[in-house]
């Protein structure tokens, strides 16, 4: 019985970095780079947040910075963490790259989209002109 519960944990472990749909190999990657992209074209948006973590994958040359995704067999669910521009409403930014985000991972992958939790973990603040 130990045996049978150690295979599956290896076979759920190999399968983590990799979900097959219909055959196709999609990498957890893959769907960060997607949901990166489609986040990134909102109006408002400033910048992924990855903190201390998403610098060195980021040095590692993984351009999934604030980006985290949890991909099963036919479903997924990402975080978002992201700074906005000073000045622009929130609730309205979040809410567009929800839906940008799952509209897009949706129609590349095929996977089901479950969620897509944005975190806010900063503002943009504009630089004030230099006074001569």
């Amino acid at each position: 019985m130990e045996e049978n519960q150690e295979m599956e944990k290896k076979e759920v472990l190999e399968n983590i970095s990799e979900t097959e749909v219909n055959g196709i190999k999609i990498s957890d990657e893959v769907v960060a780079t997607i949901a990166s992209m489609a986040a990134a074209e909102v109006s408002g948006v400033y910048n992924m947040s990855g903190g201390f973590v998403g610098g060195i994958s980021e040095m590692l040359g993984k351009k999934t910075k604030g980006i985290k995704v949890q991909v099963g067999e036919k479903q997924t669910v990402i975080d978002i963490s992201l700074i906005v521009e000073y000045g622009a409403r929130i609730p309205d930014i979040a809410w567009e790259v929800q839906n940008k985000v799952k509209t897009q991972v949706e129609s590349m992958t095929g996977l089901n989209v479950v969620a897509v939790n944005v975190h806010v973990q900063g503002v943009n603040l504009p630089k004030e002109s230099k006074k001569s």
